[in-house]
């Protein structure tokens, strides 16, 4: 059988009120969604809570879903969704804000088209080195190092590979706001791989 049929199997048995489906899918997907939550969080104990508010809140809406996706491309949004609001409310409650200067804005190239794609990996012997557990630490270094709204878009597009448009949708705002932003996060990105490198030479 295979993943797609195995959780159509449970999930049609959990929409019937099968609790022992619903917890087959959540055994299935579990870590998944914690790797994410803890990529985005950077705290194992917030990472747990949102792992259980995701699977939580997909069990109440199970009537309600539909088979539009995959349940854990589903469930793996939702937990996204969870994490960037403990995000925002974790800006609230720090009472902080980070307003980006004029340099933050979207970047464009000579012909006046929006700079989309620049891949953090194209620096050189950066793809053979990327596993290297000092380079991986630089790069984690880095990341952590971003602002929350860069650090999102980089881990959701770059690490977790959603769509601009999901990531639009997850977090309010437009494509064109994410490819900007996702932008300076890679610029920040190469620039600490680029480091790495020097302090080795």
């Amino acid at each position: 059988m295979r993943v797609d049929d195995a959780d159509s199997a449970l999930l049609q048995r959990a929409q019937q009120g099968d609790v022992a489906a619903f917890e087959g899918l959540v055994e299935r997907h579990r870590d998944r969604v914690y790797t994410l939550a803890l990529r985005m969080m950077k705290s194992g104990d917030e990472a747990t809570d949102v792992t259980q508010d995701a699977f939580i809140s997909a069990y109440r809406n199970l009537p309600n879903f539909r088979g539009d996706s995959q349940f854990g491309s589903w469930v793996y949004r939702i937990a996204a969704n969870h994490a960037l609001m403990r995000l925002r409310h974790r800006k609230v409650v720090a009472a902080v804000e980070q307003p980006l200067d004029e340099s933050d804005g979207p970047h464009f190239n000579e012909r006046g088209s929006l700079i989309d794609e620049v891949s953090p990996w194209e620096v050189g012997g950066a793809e053979q080195a990327v596993l290297d557990t000092e380079l991986r630490g630089a790069i984690e270094k880095a990341a952590d190092a971003l602002g929350d709204e860069y650090r999102e878009v980089f881990v959701l597009r770059d690490l977790e590979g959603l769509s601009y448009e999901e990531i639009a949708e997850l977090t309010g705002s437009t494509v064109a706001a994410i490819k900007s932003r996702l932008h300076r996060a890679r610029l920040s990105m190469r620039a600490a791989i680029d480091r790495f490198y020097e302090d080795r030479t």
